[in-house]
């Protein structure tokens, strides 16, 4: 019988759908997000696509890699990481269409989407028991996962640019507030504070980092920024990032570890990654 349990749990772990937290994660992470606003910023307003069919044409794009993704038996990571591309752009559209288009203040979108960040978590939860990403195994489990990540880039969207409304502050000294942010939930991690709380406060505010980031590159120098304008910008990161996808693929250093250890860590909640 226990022999049994452990093959199958053997079988989860192998078949969980997202990468090991180490890293590469982070800087991969914050590379999409600076690519979700230089990239759509680009579409919309250079080459004057429009808000609205910019949204239409990366919102579709997007359900095309989802249903990619949830058909997979496990983690790829070149299928992974361009959906979160893709999310990180939608994610920003949406919020740039309830300010631009609907002229919602950004006080309400952040706390619109904080509620509703709240309430899938709060049903994930109730329904599965864990919001651990180390337990990715199954297609409800990985639909909330996904759903998450969007609300998380949508919030941090509009978190971030009500903050600079606020402060006023330029492109270099933005990036500043959400790395300082970062480092506080790091050094609280390392406290002792809750591993998932953690994990997930730290990815959001990886988004107005990465925003605050591709704003410092692209503006332009009388604006505090450094002149590679939106297109300069996501080549470079978008490049960047395949190059790290290509040695994650032939690494397999993100993948979950398999097996007895991965279990433990996965019951006990440690953090979401490794004290590397």
């Amino acid at each position: 019988m226990t022999d049994a349990i452990d093959a199958r749990t053997r079988r989860r772990q192998m078949l969980n759908k997202v990468p090991e937290v180490t890293i590469y994660f982070w800087i991969i992470k914050v590379l999409c997000t600076t690519v979700g606003e230089s990239f759509a910023d680009y579409i919309n307003e250079t080459l004057g696509f429009g808000l609205t069919n910019t949204t239409v044409v990366f919102s579709a794009a997007l359900v095309v890699l989802l249903l990619v993704q949830f058909r997979l038996r496990r983690y790829v990571p070149a299928i992974y990481w361009l959906n979160v591309v893709l999310i990180s752009v939608v994610g920003t559209l949406l919020t740039d269409n309830l300010t631009d288009g609907q002229n919602v203040p950004l006080w309400i979108s952040t706390t619109v989407f904080g509620v509703l960040l709240a309430v899938v978590f709060g049903i994930w939860y109730a329904r599965e028991g864990t919001l651990s990403i180390h337990s990715i195994v199954t297609t409800p489990r990985e639909a909330f996962y996904w759903l998450t990540v969007l609300v998380t880039f949508a919030l941090g969207t509009a978190a971030g640019d009500w903050t600079l409304d606020l402060t006023g502050w330029g492109p270099g000294a933005s990036v500043l507030l959400p790395l300082a942010l970062i480092a506080a939930v790091f050094i609280a991690w390392r406290l002792g504070a809750g591993a998932v709380l953690s994990f997930w406060l730290a990815y959001i505010l990886t988004r107005p980092l990465g925003a605050n980031i591709g704003d410092f590159l692209g503006s332009d120098r009388s604006e505090g920024g450094l002149g590679l304008g939106t297109l300069w910008t996501s080549v470079l990161f978008l490049g960047t990032i395949l190059l790290v996808v290509v040695y994650l693929s032939v690494t397999h250093k993100d993948r979950i570890e398999d097996g007895p250890a991965a279990v433990t860590r996965e019951r006990q909640g440690v953090l979401e990654g490794n004290r590397r």
